[in-house]
């Protein structure tokens, strides 16, 4: 009956669950799946900059991907908005943990690295960059960074940043170092080496340091005083690339056709020509793409593996070569100077402008009593507007009982039936004054 078929689709709705994405979903509370907090980051510009800066900001965004706002534009308008205001209109409603500024003067580009809402900000100086189509062009083989390469974050790789495992003083890093060891890695996802997959692993970020030379200020002179260059850090972006190891190169080639452009084979008669590179008249190669390149991850023991799972169309436990393939953007960073928090606070560290601990004690004493004195200052300014709006206010209310007492004096003459006596009294007045004049 119909009765029968509504309890029947009522319970089947009731017990029916809805149906979720496996694979792609990202979980809704901000998290990897396995309960940490993943790292977004947000990367802009401030002020004016170069058309090739706008560039440089979309390829960082590709390399940032998937945990960074890739489509984000900037409005005009607002390109001169402090990191406080991005930090409290942009990146706490989105989740944001990390912004990444860039702004432009006449001398140089600057990098600002800031970690929401509580700091601490990096400044950088970049020395020098390369865009993805830069590096492209010089590459014979280059390889796209495609959506498959971006679905999953990169592995990040940081270089002589200071022994991390080791708490011998004399290798320990400066703690500016350290930092921004730190501040690095935490702008991707932490890998669990446990539960990751190999499939996931596709690209490599490396931030390698460069450590400061020490050079004399009067060279040839003994007793001079020596000072250390500024440090720089390389960034670079990698693709991974893994190759069947005793395998002929056109045979791997047949073996990805399914993925990549089928071979030329019109000058052969059967596959064994293609793969002896013999073609249909006994002589000759088949095709100039088919011999191998300058330098072959292979060529290198060291850098053949067995696959602990299937990679990239290998299957497991074969024995394939692993080679880094550079997709940019590439940057030369120094550091500058640090800040307690996110674009303000007290100076942590300065590359350039060194001071000794008196002379810090007097600078935070003089800013806390300018802190104070701007406090005072407001203080008086509240109570001032305050003892304004309360002027204001009792003069409206006095205002209002005046206004509410004639009204009442007119609707009781109304009663009385003698509303125009305000009038007969202000002419009689009026009369008696007139005849006194006379």
């Amino acid at each position: 009956t119909s009765k029968e078929q509504i309890s029947f689709i009522t319970l089947y709705l009731t017990m029916a669950k809805k149906s979720r994405k496996k694979r792609t979903h990202v979980p809704e509370d901000g998290t990897d799946g396995s309960g940490s907090k993943v790292p977004k980051s947000l990367v802009i510009r401030r002020g004016k900059t170069a058309a090739e800066v706008s560039e440089l900001v979309q390829d960082l965004r590709h390399m940032m991907m998937p945990y960074t706002a890739i489509n984000f534009q900037e409005d005009a308008r607002n390109r001169k908005l402090t990191l406080q205001q991005y930090s409290k209109h942009v990146a706490l409603p989105m989740g944001i943990s990390h912004l990444m500024a860039f702004s432009q003067n006449d001398n140089r580009l600057n990098l600002r690295l800031g970690r929401t809402p509580e700091g601490p900000t990096l400044h950088f100086r970049v020395h020098k960059f390369s865009l993805s189509k830069h590096i492209k062009a010089l590459q014979k083989r280059p390889v796209s960074n495609t959506a498959g390469l971006q679905s999953n974050p990169p592995v990040v790789v940081t270089n002589n940043f200071g022994d991390t495992s080791n708490n011998n003083s004399a290798s320990a890093a400066a703690p500016h170092v350290k930092l921004m060891r730190i501040t690095f890695q935490n702008l991707f996802p932490a890998i669990n080496v446990a539960a990751v997959k190999l499939s996931e692993c596709r690209r490599v970020v490396l931030f390698n340091l460069i450590p400061g030379e020490s050079t004399s200020d009067t060279p040839g002179e003994e007793g001079s005083e020596k000072t250390e260059s500024t440090p720089l850090v390389e960034m670079r972006h990698y693709a991974i690339q893994a190759n069947a190891v005793g395998v002929h190169r056109r045979v791997r080639k047949l073996a990805s056709s399914s993925k990549r452009k089928l071979p030329n084979l019109h000058k052969v008669q059967d596959i064994a020509d293609y793969v002896t590179g013999q073609t249909a008249t006994g002589g000759g190669s088949v095709a100039s793409d088919a011999a191998p390149s300058d330098s072959e991850a292979e060529d290198d023991p060291r850098h053949t593996i067995d696959l602990p799972d299937s990679y990239m169309g290998q299957r497991k436990s074969q024995k394939s070569a692993l080679k880094l393939v550079e997709i940019g953007p590439r940057l030369t960073l120094s550091l500058v100077k640090v800040e307690k928090g996110l674009g303000h606070g007290d100076i942590l560290y300065h590359a350039f402008v060194k001071k000794s601990p008196e002379e810090v004690a007097t600078m935070k004493a003089k800013k806390e009593k300018e802190a104070s004195l701007k406090q005072e200052r407001k203080a008086t300014q509240e109570a001032n507007v305050e003892r304004k709006r309360k002027a204001a206010e009792e003069k409206r209310e006095a205002k209002r009982k005046r206004k509410e007492e004639r009204e009442k004096s007119l609707l009781e003459r109304l009663r009385q039936g003698n509303p125009d006596k305000d009038e007969n009294e202000q002419s009689s007045a009026s009369s008696s004054g007139s005849g006194e004049e006379d």
